[in-house]
């Protein structure tokens, strides 16, 4: 068989092979309108099947570029990420949604998100069974969630959202506080009682009014008497009594729960069915 017939008879074969490969599955929502796939989409979220209402979201992003409805199908499907327990795919989605949409009337919904994803970053089923302390993990998505709760109350002091970024940032200041006890604590722990003083000291200087702060008294107290230095000891006794007493402790406010859920944005808060079902905002 000379080269040409040999080339020709790959050809061949290659084209024959190529007929026979399976054809590309139909697209099922190819006809949907965009409210059948919404509609989908919601049914799916409300049966729990978060993937597949995430799938279904982003078809109706691409269908109804450049409109509202959009907006809402990528913020919505940040949302199925959320819940699906996928941190990374919600946080890429609300970029991509913040890049795209700056001057959104949704931006404080976009930005409340953000920061709920890295508050409850890893916690996820098991994290909340087994009591995980915020304190005692990476606290980069702390700091994460911190800055866009922080943006959302400057930007948009009057959100509806803004009254629980607020309680959240207060428990993530004093997680964070907590975290450089702990860290304190363990160098104590090793007799490294200068270095516990300056972390403990860090704590207070740099996380006022946090909770956790009795704690890093506690430690320089320790740490104080350790190295001898009784006077600085009894002056942090003596704050420590003045500030954490039995009365400041039982007007403390209560832990916020780490774990608890935030609704999705609404279609249609109303009731009255007046606005088009995209306007959430």
């Amino acid at each position: 068989m000379t080269r040409l017939s040999t080339a020709a008879w790959l050809l061949g074969v290659a084209s024959i092979l190529g007929g026979c490969a399976a054809p590309k599955p139909k697209d099922p929502t190819a006809d949907w309108s965009p409210n059948r796939i919404y509609q989908e989409a919601k049914d799916e979220q409300d049966a729990g099947a978060f993937d597949k209402a995430a799938a279904l979201y982003e078809k109706l992003e691409g269908r109804a570029a450049g409109t509202p409805l959009a907006q809402q199908a990528q913020l919505d499907k940040a949302y199925m990420h959320y819940r699906g327990a996928s941190p990374a795919e919600a946080l890429a989605a609300i970029k991509r949604f913040k890049r795209l949409h700056p001057a959104s009337p949704a931006m404080d919904y976009a930005l409340y998100l953000e920061g709920l994803v890295n508050f409850n970053d890893d916690l996820g089923l098991f994290g909340a069974l087994a009591n995980v302390d915020l304190s005692e993990r990476d606290q980069k998505a702390a700091k994460d969630s911190y800055a866009a709760f922080n943006e959302l109350i400057e930007r948009f002091p009057d959100s509806r959202y803004s009254d629980d970024a607020a309680l959240r940032i207060a428990f993530i200041v004093n997680s964070l506080a907590q975290s450089e006890v702990n860290v304190a604590r363990y160098y104590a722990s090793r007799t490294m009682h200068l270095a516990a003083v300056n972390r403990a000291q860090y704590a207070i200087n740099n996380f006022k009014d946090a909770p956790a702060l009795e704690g890093a008294l506690q430690v320089l107290i320790s740490s104080y008497d350790a190295l001898g230095m009784t006077q600085l000891r009894d002056d942090a006794k003596r704050v420590l009594s003045a500030t954490y007493s039995n009365a400041a402790r039982a007007s403390s406010p209560e832990k916020l729960k780490t774990t608890g859920e935030a609704p999705p944005p609404a279609a249609d808060e109303s009731g009255d069915g007046a606005s088009p079902w995209w306007k959430f905002w």
